[in-house]
């Protein structure tokens, strides 16, 4: 079935203005330009938009989706499973919040009891089911499932003050990035402070830290498009930045 811009602006519930920025990016052509002038879009077309739709949904920006569905090794069913997998654990994740929130309700309205531990304790299951559902098994694959397990455990076993800090380093290990990113200079004193802070980040997670495994996960961030749209995210171009930067940190490319 083929659609005009304005069928298929309504079948997918955008703009035709929308459409029109996506042809322009490059990310959703038409399938042809009828005697009229009008843009007809077919199957194919529909699905790219769906693609386009679910990643816009999980957060990533339009410059990495167009680097991820142009890309010549994009496989359309295997990101319809990641996505999948991504909204499951966002589901899990809000299954979590409700738990812990219904909790506290009842802890607050008399009718149980609650830890300081157990407050605390959803946010963190959280994020280790979002980590998982996201990058598990690339992680996996590459580190086995007991270095994997032995991390989760580390993160659900957090006291609230290990928590925190572990959001501020976050925070502050972002702001680095951008700030060593505008110098240009991946081996400058400003980019290895900030991988520096990135090895403080990683050393929350892991039990013991190794420059190769420093290095070989900063070549995951370039390599795999879900890290790469993390770090672009913050800053486009990052991922490839900060891989150049922990190479120099690691002494990988002196």
């Amino acid at each position: 079935m083929e659609y005009t811009i304005q069928k298929l602006a309504s079948l997918g519930g955008v703009s035709t203005r929308t459409l029109r920025y996506y042809d322009e990016l490059g990310i959703l052509k038409p399938a042809r330009i009828n005697s009229s002038g009008y843009r007809i879009y077919g199957q194919a077309e529909v699905d790219r938009l769906q693609q386009i739709l679910f990643y816009r949904e999980l957060g990533v920006s339009l410059d990495n989706i167009k680097e991820i569905v142009i890309s010549p090794s994009f496989d359309g069913t295997k990101a319809l499973q990641q996505h999948r997998a991504e909204l499951l654990a966002k589901r899990e994740q809000l299954d979590l919040l409700i738990a812990n929130v219904d909790k506290t309700i009842a802890s607050r309205e008399g009718r149980s009891s609650m830890s300081d531990t157990e407050k605390f304790a959803g946010f963190k299951q959280q994020l280790v089911a979002a980590n998982e559902a996201k990058y598990g098994p690339e992680v996996r694959g590459k580190y086995g499932d007991e270095i994997v397990n032995r991390a989760n455990a580390k993160v659900e076993g957090m006291s609230e003050a290990q928590y925190a800090a572990l959001n501020k380093l976050r925070d502050e290990l972002n702001t680095a990035l951008r700030a060593a990113f505008q110098t240009g200079d991946p081996a400058g004193k400003v980019a290895q402070k900030a991988v520096d802070l990135h090895r403080q980040w990683l050393s929350f997670y892991w039990d013991n830290y190794s420059k190769e495994a420093h290095a070989g996960v900063a070549q995951m961030y370039v390599d795999d498009p879900r890290f790469l749209a993390y770090y672009d995210a913050i800053q486009p171009g990052l991922a490839v930045f900060l891989r150049d930067a922990v190479r120099v940190y690691t002494g990988g490319n002196k």
